[in-house]
């Protein structure tokens, strides 16, 4: 499936979520998703998102909660990535879809009594936070690299040349 059709199907199950678990389970899948787009990116995307790419594909990888029963039963939804469509809406589908995690999972932490159940919250809003990073930070080297041209074009002079106009004296 494609990158945005899963994100815009786990901001949905997300908004649907009940209960700790379920925000706990719908958080990891988003950290999931996280992953593998920036796993995918990192091996082909464009050459200067790549090693932001890969440090987002590693962020929370081994971490416990992905072990989750209703993870595990319903099976990580970015499994089902089949590739990526445009590489900007995909990262600011994917940067919504990780803010909302972050603040359920707040939710969540503010709400229990429970340790064990608020520290796995607080390694989960850490890793959403960090991938949120990793993900704003490629979406800036997007906005740079379509800046560029514009950039060139003034630096060219009015007639497309570069440097100091010639004088009309000649040299």
């Amino acid at each position: 499936m494609e990158a945005e059709r899963l994100i815009a199907a786990g901001r949905r199950a997300l908004a649907d979520s009940r209960g700790a678990l379920d925000v706990m389970a719908e958080a990891w899948q988003a950290q999931a998703l996280a992953r593998a787009v920036g796993s995918r990116l990192a091996l082909c995307g464009p050459m200067e998102l790549r090693s932001e790419a890969r440090a987002l594909g590693e962020i929370g990888a081994g971490c416990s909660a992905l072990d989750h029963p209703t993870v595990i039963s319903g099976g990580a939804r970015a499994a089902q990535l089949s590739g990526i469509g445009e590489v900007r809406p995909t990262l600011a589908g994917l940067a919504l879809l990780l803010g909302e995690a972050g603040i359920a999972l707040v939710g969540v932490a503010c709400d229990t009594g429970e340790d064990g159940l608020y520290w796995q919250c607080i390694e989960a809003m850490d890793a959403a936070d960090e991938s949120l990073d990793r993900v704003h930070g490629m979406l800036r080297r997007l906005a740079e690299r379509e800046r560029e041209p514009e950039r060139a074009r003034e630096r060219d002079g009015p007639c497309g040349i570069r440097g100091p106009a010639p004088s009309a004296a000649g040299p």
